[in-house]
């Protein structure tokens, strides 16, 4: 084999390389293959990948070209000041050794261990970006006449396609980790929710037990009113929270009813009126004439009314109204919710469905809740094959619009 078919022979391997590197993110079959192929190319007896380790300082053995010789290597840290692989480390150049057995830089301590002689040493650095993360190695030239240019050039081009590689894997572990412990904390939170939930709720049930006989028996007056209704907020929070819960984990079941959406409308707005004329608000209720039929979990679609309403009356300031009203739609039945309050802020419009969104920062927002409810909103209403979406002037007031599947004979 001449010069040329040698050198378009070594570059077809290094091309099989790179063709493997862009195809899989399993690192350490394609490092085994490159320290596989750079003993071949050099023609040495065997090549090794060490990588530096931050937390000693040492170079370690990641892979070598002989699979029995690799277990034992991995063992042996390699320090960076004393030996040639740490010289090529720090000063990030090639080194060629042509008689190991005689240079003071060469660190015999793998000799020893692993029985293996060392005569001649190729080593260059392993660049990821701006760092050296480690180095490859070549060993024992089979040709007497010992490492040449062509060796140094070719051992550099599958140095960079290792290096490449090992950080490839990295990023990846470190996302896989990231994402694990996101899991993690999606998983303790939820329990968080599950149990704070189910403790809450024995002693808040007693206190609003206990409360309305109060009130029912007439002792308490004001004060009571003030307990009867932060027990109420308190048991919204605990909903709020277990729905979202539910919502996450993919526990929520819909138990779907056929029924006419102007009843759960009515009744909703019946249930905040007290709360809007406390207020200093008006509330209106404006339904069509004809039925509006869906086939829907009642529960759900009460649970979306009140988070509608319970941010209309709480955004709207005393001598304001809220409005809520129906109409059909092309096969939809529509709502809508509408005030004449605060508003909400174009920048922050396209935000309001996500969870633990607030228009006002947390820190001086003069309206309370958790960011919760609008997001529960638009989770339930797509379950149920609608959408919601929202149009506001800041000052003038927000309208929320609800769209929900009209109920026909065959579904």
């Amino acid at each position: 084999m001449n010069s040329t078919e040698k050198r378009l022979r070594q570059l077809e391997r290094i091309l099989e390389v790179n063709l493997e590197l862009v195809s899989t993110v399993e690192v350490t079959p394609l490092l085994d293959r490159i320290v596989s192929i750079a003993a071949e190319l050099t023609e040495s007896e065997g090549a090794s990948i060490l990588l530096l380790d931050e937390r000693s300082g040492d170079l370690r053995f990641c892979t070598a070209a002989d699979p029995q010789m690799s277990a034992r290597l991995k063992e042996i840290p390699v320090p960076v000041h004393g030996s040639i692989a740490g010289k090529v480390l720090t000063e990030r150049r090639p080194i060629v050794v042509t008689n190991a057995t005689t240079d003071p830089r060469h660190f015999r301590q793998v000799g020893l261990q692993t029985g293996f002689q060392t005569r001649s040493l190729l080593a260059v650095p392993l660049q990821a970006r701006d760092r050296c993360i480690g180095v490859l190695e070549a060993v024992n030239k089979r040709d007497p006449a010992g490492y040449t240019q062509d060796d140094v050039e070719i051992l550099t081009a599958l140095a960079a396609q290792a290096a490449v590689a090992i950080e490839n894997a990295r990023l990846v572990e470190a996302l896989r980790a990231a994402y694990r412990k996101l899991g993690e904390l999606d998983r303790l939170k939820s329990n968080f929710i599950a149990i704070a939930s189910h403790e809450l709720r024995t002693p808040l049930s007693l206190i609003l037990g206990y409360a309305s006989l109060l009130q029912e028996q007439g002792i308490g007056g004001h004060e009571l009113e003030g307990v009867l209704r932060a027990a109420a907020r308190l048991k919204h929070i605990i909903e709020t929270m277990l729905n979202l819960r539910y919502l996450e984990t993919g526990e929520m079941v819909l138990y779907r009813e056929v029924f006419d959406l102007r009843e759960e409308i009515a009744q909703a707005c019946d249930s905040y009126r007290s709360l809007a004329e406390a207020s200093a608000l008006t509330l209106q209720c404006i339904l069509p004439d004809t039925p509006l039929i869906v086939r829907a979990d009642r529960e759900k679609i009460r649970l979306v009314l009140d988070n509608l309403l319970s941010n209309a009356v709480k955004f709207t300031p005393p001598g304001g109204r809220v409005e809520v009203s129906a109409a059909h739609r092309p096969d939809m039945a529509e709502i809508i919710v509408a005030d004449t309050g605060v508003g909400i802020p174009p920048e922050a419009l396209p935000r309001i469905f996500e969870r633990f969104s607030q228009a006002e920062d947390p820190m001086t927002r003069r309206f309370g809740g958790m960011g919760l409810g609008l997001s529960i909103v638009k989770e339930m209403v797509e379950r149920h094959g609608g959408r919601v979406w929202a149009e506001s002037t800041p000052g003038e007031g927000s309208r929320f619009y609800v769209r929900l599947p009209l109920s026909t004979p065959d579904r």
